[in-house]
């Protein structure tokens, strides 16, 4: 039986890293602003029913784009930690969603996700749990303590995990759940499907996929949006 597809965008994080006066998510690149990149990108996927964006209960920039107003587009309660707004978005979809549905969760400044890549995480639909995007670790690695190197990890086994992330709309609530019971700090959803003793699948994304965090990211995003029209 084939399950629906609906998405999860945590979008209130303030984006301190940025050091600006906006929020990161609201930084304009090539006349729109970074989230709405983003939320263009999952709309222009058929499949996909909804996307719950959860957003902070203060935020004065949200209902200013016209994105805001797309019949696809639910908003939920932002939280204080990224597990805690996914956790809002997913019960933002409780009377939408069916327990078996997927869910993809996308980070709200990865704007240069491809509807390619969107489409082979979404190939996995018959695996009974999910997996991410995430690309193979090409530099070298090292664990850092207080400025020194203690350790070079060996890298063969080691893959950057990306968004989407997609699992089982009743399973990553649980996860979530669980994780939030046990006190365990999840970055990503897949950590809080792992602590629940599954194995995501894995499936190889794309290097443009870039995450918005530092100044410089944004020029970059545009060279790369530029080149994928």
């Amino acid at each position: 039986m084939l399950r629906r597809f609906w998405s999860v965008v945590p979008a209130a994080g303030v984006g301190k890293r940025m050091g600006g006066a906006l929020p990161k998510q609201y930084l304009e690149v090539l006349g729109k602003t970074v989230l709405e990149h983003t939320l263009d990108r999952l709309l222009a996927i058929p499949k996909i029913q909804g996307i719950a964006v959860a957003v902070g209960e203060e935020d004065e920039y949200w209902n200013s784009l016209s994105v805001s107003c797309n019949p696809r587009i639910l908003r939920a309660p932002g939280g204080q930690e990224r597990a805690d707004s996914v956790y809002h978005g997913l019960t933002q979809l409780r009377d939408l969603a069916d327990s078996d549905d997927w869910v993809l969760v996308h980070d709200a400044a990865r704007l240069c996700i491809t509807r390619e890549d969107i489409e082979k995480l979404m190939d996995l639909e018959p695996d009974p749990v999910g997996g991410i995007l995430a690309l193979p670790v090409s530099d070298t690695l090292k664990t850092v303590k207080e400025g020194l190197v203690l350790a070079t990890p060996d890298r063969s086994c080691t893959w950057r995990a990306l968004t989407p992330q997609m699992f089982r709309y009743g399973l990553l609530k649980t996860a979530l759940e669980k994780a939030m019971e046990d006190g365990i700090k999840v970055t990503d959803e897949a950590s809080a499907i792992e602590h629940l003793g599954y194995q995501p699948r894995v499936i190889p994304g794309r290097s443009d996929n870039i995450k918005v965090t530092h100044p410089e990211d944004l020029a970059l995003a545009q060279f790369y949006l530029e080149r994928q029209c």
